[in-house]
């Protein structure tokens, strides 16, 4: 069994992730990130035995996001930024001009969704946690979050030019 220490840090590159998609920014990204491993180890005695980590984790995370928003509104004024996106080693993209173009659009998009929507699609998509997973880190039923997700992914279709399916895929 692996060190409680070991496990967190094995879940550090998702929650990076997930924090990035929710906040856009790469030092808010880290300062949650930061804030949430604190936290985790100050509270691991709290984690049930046998629950898994990481939808402790992204749960964690999602809380402290929108504390900071409700305390920092500069947070929700973030302008969109595709190229940041893009410019960020975890998501081992480097696109081409249309590419570009089509990436900084699904960002916008993503933005438009209803919050609830958006971070039930960012759990799955980005978090890489399975329906199970990301239904327990929101403190929803799976039902839910399936319904939550297919509307924004209905949302983001329609938003498409031609009706084409976004890329929208579960990490795992």
């Amino acid at each position: 069994m692996s060190s409680f220490h070991e496990r967190l840090e094995a879940c550090l590159p998702d929650l990076w992730r997930f924090a990035f998609s929710l906040c856009r920014d790469r030092a808010l990204a880290d300062d949650l990130v930061q804030d949430c491993a604190e936290r985790a180890l100050r509270k691991r005695a709290l984690l049930l035995p046998g629950r898994p980590l990481r939808p402790w984790l992204m749960k964690m995370l999602l809380n402290i996001f929108r504390n900071q928003m409700r305390r920092d509104r500069k947070l929700r004024a973030v302008p969109l930024d595709g190229d940041a996106l893009e410019r960020h080693e975890e998501f081992h993209v480097a696109p081409a001009g249309g590419d570009r173009l089509e990436l900084a659009e699904m960002a916008r998009s993503l933005a438009r969704l209803p919050a609830q929507q958006r971070e039930a699609l960012l759990a799955v998509v980005v978090g890489g946690l399975d329906y199970a997973g990301a239904a327990r880190a929101l403190d929803i039923p799976v039902g839910t979050l399936m319904s939550r997700i297919s509307r924004a992914r209905a949302k983001l279709r329609q938003g498409a030019e031609g009706g084409s399916k976004p890329p929208l895929r579960s990490v795992r």
